[in-house]
């Protein structure tokens, strides 16, 4: 048949201008969904099953654990002859009393009413020396029975911001420890004031 003949060319025609069938999109199951996501949640049951629900605190705040506070490292340091001072005397190095010691004889000896039977000096020593003398002189005077000695150690008058000197606060620390020594005050004016200490000695 040749191709210009009218029957041709209209069966052309019809087949082009034939409407395209659409292509149906593929439906998803939505019930794959619904099983997938319930074998999620069975999952992780199983997994909390043995997690244990924290109860909240009542009050809203931790508890703090009742520990001891460390003990200070002056209070681990210092003599057992020391610690029971009293309160007045603790912390100063200007006067002292032995436990059990009676007031009065501290102010007696602040007043000058004891005489000192020795004397000390100190100027020239280091702390260190002026320490090992000044505990073998306690020791010489209480042999010798005195009741009540003078241990000159100089004002400190080249310590910086008017404060004691190395030997004075060493000299009166080595007094505070030794458990011969019942008191100690600054030595009356007349013998040395703050540059001198009068002790009062065991008997």
């Amino acid at each position: 048949m040749p191709f210009n003949s009218p029957n041709v060319h209209d069966s052309c025609l019809l087949h082009i201008m034939a409407p395209v069938s659409k292509r149906e999109p593929k439906k998803h199951h939505a019930h794959v969904h619904h099983r997938d996501d319930a074998a999620d949640a069975a999952a992780f049951a199983r997994e909390m099953a043995d997690v244990v629900r924290l109860r909240p605190d009542p009050r809203g705040r931790l508890r703090l654990s009742s520990v001891p506070a460390p003990a200070s490292p002056s209070s681990r340091t210092r003599p057992a002859h020391a610690a029971t001072t009293s309160p007045a005397d603790e912390g100063s190095n200007e006067d002292f009393i032995a436990p059990g010691v009676d007031r009065r004889e501290l102010r007696k000896l602040k007043r000058g009413e004891y005489k000192a039977g020795d004397r000390r000096d100190l100027h020239g020593m280091t702390a260190a020396e002026a320490c090992a003398s000044v505990q073998r002189f306690i020791a010489n005077s209480r042999h010798r029975r005195y009741r009540c000695v003078c241990i000159v150690h100089g004002r400190g008058w080249h310590s910086a911001a008017g404060t004691a000197s190395v030997v004075k606060t060493r000299v009166r620390e080595s007094l505070r420890a030794n458990p011969v020594v019942l008191a100690f005050a600054d030595a009356p004016p007349s013998d040395g004031g703050a540059g001198a200490v009068y002790v009062l000695l065991r008997t």
